[in-house]
């Protein structure tokens, strides 16, 4: 008998070696026995909420078929780390901070960690971290990109999954996204409805596709409300504090100014509300709506229109799909939109 049929003789007796130590059946076995959905069957072994009975069942069914998904195993399977990678615009911006947690909290109940990577809303920036999230083995990466340039073949090609958040990364890949142009149309709904007529709205770069989303719903309501949308209304800025405070400035030097504002995310409503108490005209002198939450220390929320965004729930939600992906779901990608809440200015 040769030296490699030994080895192979060797390891059918005792059951070592690494073949051994991954168990034949699949998730996907685990969850027809079960008579639940692979994805159950990953959220009981990555410790997410799942209901008594459905747990029972697939331990039930894990333990006939010998099912054993331990970190060591899945690391073999996908030659990954027990880390993942978060890359965000900005973390200076609380609905990212927001996001993060959310990731974060499912992440760490799994026994993942997470890795964040800041790209300040460039391309090139963005490029180098996900590359460095590929060779440096990864689980997966969840992704805020940065613009419509952004390039996730290479790391698609790696083969970790992907999960888009708040913006799309192009196709085949999963992602959670808002309802964007719904909050917009809300948030100029709402100062239509309040009295106001000439509604700006201020939204970050058109490279961006919550701008276009968002800019989009203040259009389809000016056009149902008003018969038109004045493109001069529509000023495309940052997604900073500073992008607010020139919008402001901006627009109210036109011939023909705006009363009233929608404000595209959290950081522009905070900077126009801070520039308009400047000039000594606070909402509600100009009507503002903000899609985002804002601190309570900047202004009375009395005085502002709010669409809540459920950034941490994205963020959970996110973090889910992710785990789903690494414990062997192969369903084709898919997305989910979660949806704003409008909390109405209480002097209107």
């Amino acid at each position: 008998m040769s030296t490699r049929s030994r080895a192979r003789a060797a390891r059918g007796a005792d059951g070592g070696g690494a073949e051994s130590a991954l168990s034949t059946a699949t998730i996907y076995d685990v969850a027809k026995r079960a008579g639940v959905s692979p994805a159950t069957v990953s959220r009981v072994y990555n410790g997410v909420g799942v209901s008594p009975a459905k747990t029972e069942a697939v331990q039930r069914a894990a333990r006939e078929l010998k099912f054993v998904p331990n970190s060591t195993a899945r690391n073999l399977r996908t030659g990954s780390a027990n880390a993942i990678a978060l890359v965000i615009p900005d973390i200076e911006n609380p609905y990212f901070t927001e996001t993060a947690r959310g990731i974060e909290d499912v992440a760490s109940a799994a026994g993942y960690s997470v890795m964040l990577c800041n790209s300040d809303g460039d391309i090139a920036k963005e490029s180098t971290y996900l590359g460095i999230a590929a060779s440096a083995h990864m689980a997966g990466v969840i992704l805020a990109a940065a613009g419509d340039d952004t390039d996730v073949s290479a790391l698609r090609a790696s083969g970790r999954p992907i999960i888009a958040v708040d913006r799309s990364a192009g196709g085949g890949v999963d992602s959670v996204l808002m309802a964007n142009r719904a909050a917009g149309y809300a948030a100029t709904i709402d100062l239509l409805d309040a009295g106001y007529r000439r509604v700006a709205c201020m939204v970050g770069g058109m490279a961006i596709e919550t701008s276009r989303e968002r800019a989009q719903g203040w259009r389809d309501a000016m056009e149902e409300r008003l018969g038109s949308a004045d493109p001069a209304l529509l000023y495309p800025t940052t997604f900073h504090l500073e992008g607010g405070r020139v919008s402001i400035d901006a627009l109210l030097a036109a011939e023909n100014p705006p009363d009233g504002f929608v404000a595209g995310n959290n950081l522009i409503g905070m900077g126009a509300i801070q520039r308009l108490a400047e000039l000594g005209t606070p909402p509600p002198a100009y009507g503002m709506a903000v899609i985002g939450s804002l601190p309570y220390t900047i202004i009375s929320p009395s005085s502002v229109s709010i669409v809540r965004l459920p950034a941490r729930e994205m963020g959970m939600t996110a973090a889910r799909m992710l785990l789903d992906r690494l414990a062997g779901d192969d369903a084709p990608p898919r997305t989910v939109v979660l949806g704003g809440e409008l909390l109405p200015r209480l002097d209107s």
